[in-house]
């Protein structure tokens, strides 16, 4: 009898896919939905915190039109009236409009800093989602290639061990420029309080 190995007739079953065998084992597929149902949340966080940060932005934008405009305008104001009335009567009142722009300039520098702290913030939760959709995404392309070949057990939990391991890489920076921009409209504020002072008592 001759040896059905030598035979060249005799094609070997071709191994099923890889996607076929997931379709027929249920726990591969099981966790594949599950994964693809996750990859579909993450990618909807995504789009939402990017639109959060872009709303943030514009807000920060606005104060800072509001915060020039408002100092250009009281400075018109005040030059319009120091020209009508005395000398003399406008300097002694001259700490009403300065306490008045002081106040508006701290509350408006705060308000600026607290959207920037707001959008550091998002833009970190934006930067993690995007880690985990990329590691999901490494899994289920390791899934869709080896099948049931799939370790379940390891992959799965190296997947876990990946984002509880993760460590946030802070540096080590002496200024931000957040610092720099609130450093910036306090160095306009007190040249807003000379100016006033100067157009007053002129």
């Amino acid at each position: 009898m001759a040896d059905q190995s030598s035979n060249p007739s005799i094609i070997l079953p071709k191994p099923p896919h890889p996607l076929h065998q997931i379709a027929e084992t249920p726990t591969h597929r099981l966790l594949l939905k599950q994964w693809l149902k996750e990859e579909e949340l993450i990618l909807n966080r995504i789009s939402f915190k990017e639109t959060q940060i872009d709303s943030v932005r514009k807000e920060i934008t606005q104060l800072y039109i509001f915060f020039f405009l408002f100092h250009s305008i009281s400075l018109l104001l005040l030059f319009n009236s120091s020209s009508r009335d005395s000398p003399l009567g406008a300097c002694h009142r001259s700490w009403i409009p300065s306490l008045c722009s002081l106040l508006c300039s701290m509350g408006i520098i705060w308000a600026v800093r607290y959207k920037t702290d707001v959008e550091g913030h998002l833009e970190k939760l934006l930067e993690r989602e995007k880690e985990d959709g990329k590691l999901l995404g490494k899994c289920v392309e390791e899934l869709k290639k080896k099948g049931v070949e799939f370790d379940l057990l390891k992959e799965v939990d190296a997947l876990r061990r990946a984002k509880s391991l993760r460590v946030e890489a802070k540096a080590v920076r002496k200024w931000s420029a957040r610092d720099f921009v609130t450093l910036f409209f306090f160095t306009v504020s007190c040249l807003v309080l000379g100016l006033t002072r100067v157009i007053l008592c002129s």
